[in-house]
């Protein structure tokens, strides 16, 4: 087998800063697939420096594996991915970035009140959860969820 689309492990590890023990990791799991020389050494399609990049991308977005193997098999087997794939699976992410960088505006807006008023008990914070009304909605951080105090407020 001499195919110029094909790649050693070693040379996709080197292409995208991945651990070659990594991306065995990433074939058992099913992201990525070898195809075997006939000495059974792993050889990889040059899509597939994309696919590990993608990878390490969206965990770092905190998708899981199952989520990025999902991702992954939209994308077509045995050739380059190109524009309109990525952008199918971008489009796809982007409501999820969109809730975590709300949540993180939340947090970061509850914060500074939060650590300034000393209490760190939100059964006892007068500020943001009086006589521990946020657990009438349910368990959980109930602000970062989404939750509003005067939304609480108006519960009890």
């Amino acid at each position: 087998m001499h195919r110029t689309d094909l790649i050693a492990i070693g040379e996709l590890a080197t292409r995208t800063g991945v651990a070659v023990s990594a991306i065995r990791f990433y074939e058992a799991k099913g992201l990525v697939e070898a195809l075997r020389t006939s000495g059974g050494q792993r050889r990889f399609l040059r899509a597939d420096i994309r696919r590990v990049s993608f990878i390490l991308i969206a965990q770092q977005l905190g998708l899981s594996l199952e989520e990025i193997a999902a991702e992954l098999a939209g994308l077509p087997a045995g050739r380059t991915p190109n524009g309109a794939d990525w952008t199918r699976i971008s489009t796809g992410l982007r409501a999820r970035i969109d809730a975590q960088i709300a949540a993180l505006e939340r947090t970061r807006e509850l914060l500074g009140d939060c650590i300034g008023c000393g209490c760190l008990s939100l059964k006892k914070c007068g500020l943001y959860n009086r006589d521990d009304k946020a657990a009438q909605r349910g368990a959980g951080p109930r602000y970062l969820i989404g939750d509003r105090a005067m939304e609480i407020a108006e519960v009890g």
